[in-house]
């Protein structure tokens, strides 16, 4: 297993993934995210790969300077997706993967890292509590057409 940060050759197997996680873009769309990031000096994309050249994982980590609910300091870390292939999962990967999103927020200076999740995404609240996260709030959020 080797994780480094996203190349171009890994682009188109980092989209799929991300096309997974998050299939409520279109690819188009999401792409268009993909080369923000990449070409973004505040935020990073991980992969993992099994030793063999197949991607299994990545994670999506940003610097965020505006304020993040129940943090006390700034900048921020911030998770902002992380995914593992199915049949990897439970294999300590994304644990692997937020200790590299950890190590490049500090190396940005940032002292907290934070995270969120559907409020109905019961796994991914467990999981984030596995990683030492704890909860801060919840919030609910509106939007009326005018």
């Amino acid at each position: 297993m080797r994780v480094h940060k996203v190349k171009k050759e890994d682009f188109e197997s980092w989209l799929e993934m991300g096309l997974l996680l998050w299939p409520k873009y279109t690819e188009n769309e999401l792409r268009k995210e993909f080369e923000k990031i990449v070409a973004s000096k505040r935020e990073e994309a991980f992969l993992c790969d099994d030793g063999n050249g197949a991607t299994i994982g990545f994670i999506n980590v940003s610097i965020r300077h505006e304020y993040v609910p129940g943090t006390t300091s700034s900048p921020v870390g911030y998770v902002e997706g992380i995914f593992v292939q199915e049949q990897y999962r439970k294999k300590r990967i994304a644990q692997t993967l937020f200790w590299y999103g950890e190590e490049w927020a500090k190396s940005k200076g940032c002292k907290e890292m934070a995270s969120d999740t559907e409020l109905r995404n019961e796994a991914s609240q467990k999981f984030h509590e596995r990683l030492g996260f704890r909860e801060k709030s919840i919030l609910v959020h509106f939007i009326k057409k005018i």
